[in-house]
């Protein structure tokens, strides 16, 4: 079996929130107990929203928890020739067309989701003539066989997902040129070696066409695990303004690393009380496969207060 090798991955458009925290102590746990490494990798493909600062606030908060990293960090914004080849590669196999479709054109045809839930692409460019005349800068998108992919999450059991009828043929470059997610992030997994994924239940609806995607690229994917979300003290699913929501919060109101990383390992299981300990501890008593909670994680009551005290100061 391959050596573990695991994964954070934040985008830079804002400074560490504990959702961030949860799946970066998660990840960095599954490598440290197995002897395996961890890899840092920045996601900032999309330039526009990449906030000045942010990465380094970021580093900054992940090394006062305790969490640190092997390799890294990877920057996506430098990796745009490995995203190229991948696309030359689909392109081959005769499963890249381009799309001029506008979002409007879209969603008048798209039949509408659950809430919460990404349009299916009705496949309106699918087969017109790629070298017509184009209303815009199209997007490429590839496409998707009428397919079930299912895979073992390790924190939610058996998922099963139909391509063509759930997903769609989706994008992976913008009709701007920036690659997309999910393009980006199968090559980098599969480029890095990384054998476990663990991540926010919020991306559980990616992880089929990324495992068909890695596939048609000729990769093994990595193993995957979705952890549930963090979400602040009123059950509210966080946002940028949900008080004591972010790391640098709690550090500026004299929290101790040590706690934030106690709460965090026994909301995800890994740690029997909430007792403060640092990482390192974690990892040394950590035994045995994780165990992940299936239910959202609420942030302290006490942290919520400690954020109104900072942001009405």
């Amino acid at each position: 079996m391959a050596a573990v090798r695991t994964r954070f991955a934040p985008s830079p458009t804002g400074d560490l929130h504990l959702g961030g925290a949860w799946t970066a102590l998660a990840s960095w746990v599954i490598a440290r107990r197995a002897g395996g490494r961890h890899v840092l990798r920045v996601e900032d493909l999309d330039p526009p929203r990449v906030v000045r600062g942010a990465e380094e606030r970021i580093l900054e908060d992940l090394r006062w928890l305790g969490l640190d990293w092997d390799e890294g960090p990877v920057r996506q914004s430098e990796r745009g020739a490995i995203y190229e080849e991948a696309i030359a590669r689909l392109a081959a196999q005769g499963l890249v067309y381009p799309c001029d479709c506008s979002r409007a054109e879209i969603a008048r045809v798209a039949s509408a989701p659950h809430p919460g839930e990404e349009a299916v692409y009705p496949g309106l460019c699918r087969d017109l003539d790629p070298s017509r005349p184009m209303k815009r800068q199209p997007a490429l998108r590839v496409r998707v066989p009428d397919v079930e992919v299912a895979y073992d999450d390790g924190a939610l059991g058996r998922v099963t997902q139909r391509l063509a009828r759930e997903v769609g043929d989706f994008v992976v470059r913008r009709g701007d040129g920036v690659f997309a997610y999910q393009l980006a992030v199968v090559v980098d997994d599969v480029s890095m070696g990384i054998t476990d994924v663990v991540r926010g239940a919020d991306l559980v609806g990616s992880t089929p066409r990324q495992i068909w995607l890695a596939r048609v690229l000729g990769a093994e994917p990595p193993r995957y695990a979705h952890v549930p979300l963090v979400v602040g003290a009123d059950g509210a699913r966080l946002e940028k303004r949900t008080r004591g929501a972010m790391v640098r919060e709690l550090r500026g109101a004299g929290v101790a690393p040590e706690r934030v990383v106690g709460e965090l390992a026994h909301g995800l299981g890994l740690a029997p009380t909430n007792a403060p300990l640092t990482p390192a501890d974690l990892a040394r008593a950590s035994a045995g496969s994780a165990q992940w909670p299936r239910d959202p994680w609420p942030i302290p009551a006490a942290w919520h207060a400690f954020g109104a005290h900072l942001r009405d100061a």
